[in-house]
């Protein structure tokens, strides 16, 4: 099952050490199957606030995902990101094929207190 690391990169102080990072990133996720979905463009917010800029990277599941995050590789150029961009990074399974959201919804239903 696809997984995902996405970041919420909310406030960014420019420096030299970021373009490095950017240059240096993908080499450390292809050996795991990552590739970028989303990344360095622009986002319309419709609710809420969401400032900074939004980084998607796909996998092709957790273990990998947690195997590329883990790694030597991309551990040596991360400090090269967080000394300069304040945000949230989250790894999350996608759905399998065939998900089907009324399952969730009659869940949801069910676990909620009785009328």
């Amino acid at each position: 099952m696809t997984a995902y690391a996405i970041a919420h990169l909310r406030e960014i102080t420019p420096h030299p050490e970021i373009p490095e990072y950017i240059d240096r990133i993908s080499a450390t996720f292809e050996p795991y199957g990552g590739r970028f979905l989303v990344h360095g463009t622009a986002h319309e917010v419709l609710e809420g606030d969401w400032p900074g800029a939004v980084v998607m990277i796909g996998f092709p599941g957790m273990a990998e995902a947690r195997a590329w995050w883990d790694s030597p590789a991309y551990q040596e150029i991360a400090p090269l990101r967080s000394r300069h961009i304040v945000g949230d990074i989250i790894l999350v399974p996608g759905v399998p094929e065939g998900y089907d959201p009324r399952v969730t919804a009659e869940a949801v239903r069910a676990a909620l207190p009785a009328e």
